[in-house]
């Protein structure tokens, strides 16, 4: 029985690496023969988002659009087209949302900006609100013999 369960730990120490890395979703057909030219594609498949999935690179998705890219960009590189060129041709076919990491410009300054402005105005909205809370109240003006006399009345003495 002891010797199973240093069995079980020695497989799950030596799995342990396996794990870190994720699964990539290229299948064996869409490897390019060229080694350099199969890195830059998984280098800029990393960088392409997938339509369907959308928080994950065409390099990790299953979706068969995913594969598809992956595919036009394979296709791209081998008709001798550079990174830049690769990414250019699918971002004017699928616009700017193909990128995992949109580029800056007027079409995406919202998206890089908001977070800093929310963060900015809600240290100045905290700030505000801190400052009105630290003013005392306006003193009142002294009571006036006749509102003395009321509020004795009132308070039944």
């Amino acid at each position: 029985m002891r010797r199973t369960g240093s069995w079980l730990v020695f497989i799950a120490v030596a799995m342990a690496p396996l794990a870190a890395d994720p699964v990539r979703a290229v299948q064996p057909d869409e490897i390019l023969s060229d080694p350099k030219l199969e890195a830059r594609a998984r280098v800029l498949s990393r960088e392409l988002r997938c339509m369907v999935c959308q928080n994950q690179s065409i390099d990790d998705s299953d979706a068969p659009l995913a594969r598809d890219l992956r595919l036009l960009v394979r296709e791209r590189l081998v008709a001798g087209d550079s990174d830049d060129k690769v990414i250019a041709f699918l971002t004017a076919r699928y616009g700017e949302f193909v990128l995992l990491k949109p580029r800056f410009n007027w079409s995406t300054a919202l998206l890089w900006l908001a977070p800093g402005a929310l963060v900015i105005g809600g240290i100045f909205g905290i700030a505000m609100t801190m400052r009105r809370r630290r003013t005392a109240p306006v003193a009142s003006a002294p009571l006036t013999e006749d509102e003395k006399r009321r509020l004795q009345e009132l308070v039944g003495r």
